[in-house]
């Protein structure tokens, strides 16, 4: 990887629940993080009527204190990336299962409106002043109430931030130069790991997911930006584990070697959404553009 000036450089990651710095762009995360980039998550709830995913951790003792626990959790990936954190401090809304699905609790994250939920990150980002803010599609990477209302907070902050007449209590104006969602389960990234466990005389963990994956060239064609990461995929696996109640060792996220990943798909993958600089895509930096004095 080239020499590339770091130095004062700053990025902002806007996630739903601990564990979700992990499980989307941890390797690409430890890199800037090993290069001098710092690297701050904004957590908007606390996990706390999240599911135990791991058989092991499924116990009534964990589950009754589930919140000290995610906690626990997140404080070691914290240090496993090298990360800084601050907690939102909204509440998880939880997974609604049915047909029809049911009402969300009242007061859960899902239900806060965009520009209530938006202020503390307004002051966090006019605080910190992050150059670049990622975050999740319009669809929330997947359709949890938690991560579509995390990508509305982050969209209305990333907007507001630099607007001195919005949130005029939050801080000192700062305008994020480049804006990111993540595209860490792309249908290109999941065919080509499948057909190398396969050419490998492996299972392929990805095979009842892709027969019901329609291809979508139009969506694909989203991503922007893939940022060479492999040898820090050993850093994300690390992280990964550290989320003991989320994460199964002996399941779907370690099923297929990592040698074979790095092999595959050496990046971390990105849309840019929103840019301040001026920059020529494909990029394989989310600095890109960037000037690291400013």
């Amino acid at each position: 990887m080239p020499d590339r000036p770091r130095a004062g450089l700053r990025l902002m990651h806007v996630h739903a629940h601990p564990d979700d710095e992990s499980s989307k762009g941890a390797a690409s995360t430890a890199m800037y993080v090993a290069e001098g980039v710092d690297v701050h998550v904004v957590t908007c709830t606390g996990g706390e009527r999240g599911s135990i995913l791991n058989p092991k951790m499924d116990r009534p003792d964990i589950l009754a204190k589930i919140t000290e626990v995610r906690r626990r959790e997140m404080e070691c990936a914290r240090d496993i990336l090298g990360i800084t954190q601050d907690w939102l401090g909204f509440v998880d809304s939880g997974w609604p299962e049915g047909d029809p699905k049911p009402p969300l609790p009242e007061g859960c994250f899902g239900l806060v409106p965009a520009e209530v939920g938006a202020e503390p990150l307004v002051q966090l980002i006019r605080e910190l002043r992050p150059h670049v803010v990622t975050t999740y599609d319009e669809n929330g990477g997947y359709p949890h109430p938690d991560h579509i209302k995390c990508h509305e907070v982050a969209v209305e902050a990333f907007h507001a931030a630099g607007d001195p007449e919005r949130y005029p209590d939050a801080g000192e104006p700062w305008q994020p130069l480049k804006l990111y969602y993540h595209h860490s389960f792309n249908r290109p990234r999941m065919v080509a790991l499948h057909e190398a466990m396969l050419a490998h005389g492996l299972e392929s963990p990805y095979a009842d997911r892709l027969e019901s994956w329609k291809p979508n060239p139009e969506w694909d064609a989203r991503i922007t930006t893939k940022v060479p990461c492999a040898e820090y995929f050993g850093v994300r696996d690390q992280a990964l584990l550290a989320h003991a109640t989320q994460i199964d060792p002996d399941g779907f996220w370690f099923a297929i070697p990592r040698e074979l990943q790095e092999e595959v798909w050496p990046t971390e993958d990105y849309e840019l959404v929103v840019s301040h600089v001026s920059t020529e895509l494909p990029e394989d930096d989310l600095f890109a553009g960037i000037d690291p004095g400013r």
